[in-house]
């Protein structure tokens, strides 16, 4: 697996992880979340002599897919969403480009995925684990023959998604969390839409301590 993190700039204040995935022997290429920038996620992809099969978007939020169509129009692929984000992708209230004075990105949904469902490229596999909470149609990739999960905005180092947004939910989020992600193996690596990574095993003691207070 070649595996890479470009941090793209939707605006100054705002810089979003794009991951880009490619199965070294038949160049099957996944980006995940192109948020901005098009034209160096597309160089990238080309550097690495990759082949764009899948555009998988963890949620429906304007930093995450900014860059989408343009990436699409060059270089092909499937964009590919939660079924439930893929309505909320519709509505601008949801998508946040007019909040953060961005253009309306017009993402068109090729693919719909839910819960357990495995998308491939080349020989790797990533099941869809779907997580509401930072929106109610999230979802993070969780590769287990190479220990990661790329877990967008609902899971961070040391923290967790914003859950004052439309559609989102601090229960549903943390529900999230204790329930599917922090059971994954402790040295699962986790790599979030914004800033650093981290590891299963770090995060799993916040949550432990905060479980039991939340009921």
């Amino acid at each position: 697996m070649i595996f890479k993190r470009l941090k793209v700039t939707v605006k100054p204040s705002l810089v979003t992880n794009c991951y880009i995935i490619i199965d070294e022997y038949s160049r099957e290429t996944m980006l995940v979340d192109p948020g901005a920038e098009p034209e160096k996620i597309i160089n990238v992809v080309k550097i690495l002599d990759g082949k764009l099969k899948y555009i998988a978007l963890t949620h429906c939020h304007v930093d995450h897919i900014g860059a989408v169509q343009r990436v699409k129009n060059e270089l092909g692929g499937k964009t590919i969403i939660h079924r439930i984000e893929s309505e909320n992708i519709k509505n601008p209230d949801i998508v946040l480009f007019d909040s953060v004075d961005l253009e309306d990105p017009n993402v068109e949904i090729d693919s719909r995925v839910d819960e357990d469902d495995i998308i491939h490229i080349g020989d790797i596999e990533f099941k869809i684990i779907h997580t509401p909470g930072h929106t109610n149609g999230s979802m993070c990739l969780y590769c287990e023959r190479n220990k990661l999960l790329l877990s967008g905005d609902t899971l961070f180092s040391g923290t967790w998604g914003r859950t004052d947004l439309p559609t989102s939910s601090f229960e549903d989020i943390m529900l999230s969390i204790t329930n599917k992600l922090m059971i994954l193996p402790e040295d699962t690596i986790v790599y979030p839409g914004h800033g650093n990574s981290s590891i299963i095993k770090e995060e799993t003691r916040i949550y432990l301590d905060l479980k039991p207070k939340l009921w």
